[in-house]
């Protein structure tokens, strides 16, 4: 088997003013990162409302609908922008992420990356926000109990600011565990180790800024991987955010794209102890162009060996 990564050309027809960190650009550094890769390229479809309904009401899908713009652009929060392109990206987005799972389950593939935008970590139930619209990988590991019916999914989440969204819509979840490690104080504010979801199912650990690779191995090597293993998931999503660089302008840990691939080592053992190596990765944030980049192919490049 092979990694397949999911892809379309409506995810460049999500538009950001000029300036915006989450930009059309990224996707092209994305693909240069992936390009000397063995990969299997597959294009995204566009989900059904009703995989979106897996995680978010009616009435919010519909706002949203209501909110896109006929030209230029307009803004749900201060950082969220819609385009008349965004709909459809979002939606591609949330499609492409369940055909990786659907791929996976059916032995299409070993493993995935979702290489889609935007992001998806920090929508909550009925809130855009932190450039995000729909909660991707909530909706993903919905779609793994519901219409696959497994019993236990884990949401790893490595994106410098905390996936508010996916523990918002998990919250209540048991038989999903979600786990994140991301930097503290950082924009959305949440995150506190104290955050344990209905079920003791939400597992967060911040990390203090200037935190570089040998913190971040320690928390997942001596907390993460440990609950992660206790667990056992039969199949784990990554939010794959690359924004824990040191070169990223937007937070201020120390992580090189070597860390991607340590880290990344680790999830795949952890599948293969408990998942029979099944794997999907979303694109979450990464706004330093040469560290997304560098740090996707890492993160990738681990899948696809793998994946052999």
């Amino acid at each position: 088997m092979v990694t397949r990564v999911f892809h379309h050309a409506d995810f460049t027809g999500h538009v950001t003013p000029p300036g915006h960190p989450e930009q059309v650009a990224r996707l092209a550094a994305v693909e240069r990162g992936l390009s000397e890769l063995p990969l299997e390229w597959q294009e995204a479809p566009i989900a059904a409302d009703d995989e979106v309904l897996r995680c978010h009401p009616a009435a919010y899908l519909a706002k949203v609908r209501r909110a896109i713009p006929t030209e230029g652009w307009v803004a749900l929060d201060g950082e969220t922008m819609l385009s008349p392109g965004s709909l459809t990206a979002a939606l591609r987005a949330v499609g492409g992420i369940c055909a990786a799972v659907d791929a996976v389950m059916a032995a299409q593939a070993q493993n995935a990356f979702v290489a889609g935008r935007p992001p998806g970590h920090h929508a909550e139930t009925a809130t855009a926000m932190g450039f995000c619209l729909f909660g991707t990988v909530a909706i993903a590991a919905k779609r793994l109990l519901d219409h696959h019916g497994l019993s236990r999914v884990a949401v790893v989440d490595f994106d410098v600011h905390h996936g508010n969204g996916t523990q918002d819509l998990l919250w209540d979840e048991p038989r999903i565990l979600f786990a994140s490690t991301h930097q503290m104080p950082l924009y959305p504010g949440t995150g506190r180790a104290d955050e344990r979801g209905a079920h003791g199912n939400i597992l967060n650990h911040p990390l203090r800024d200037g935190t570089g690779s040998a913190a971040m191995r320690t928390a997942y090597d001596g907390h993460i991987l440990p609950a992660l293993d206790a667990f056992a998931p039969e199949f784990l999503l990554i939010s794959a955010g690359f924004d824990a660089h040191s070169a990223d302008p937007l937070a201020s840990l120390e992580w090189q794209a070597e860390d991607y691939a340590w880290l990344t080592r680790r999830l795949c053992d952890l599948a293969d102890r408990h998942a029979n190596g099944r794997i999907v990765s979303t694109l979450e944030g990464g706004y330093d162009l040469a560290a997304l980049q560098a740090s996707v192919a890492a993160h990738v490049g681990v899948l696809e060996e793998r994946g052999r």
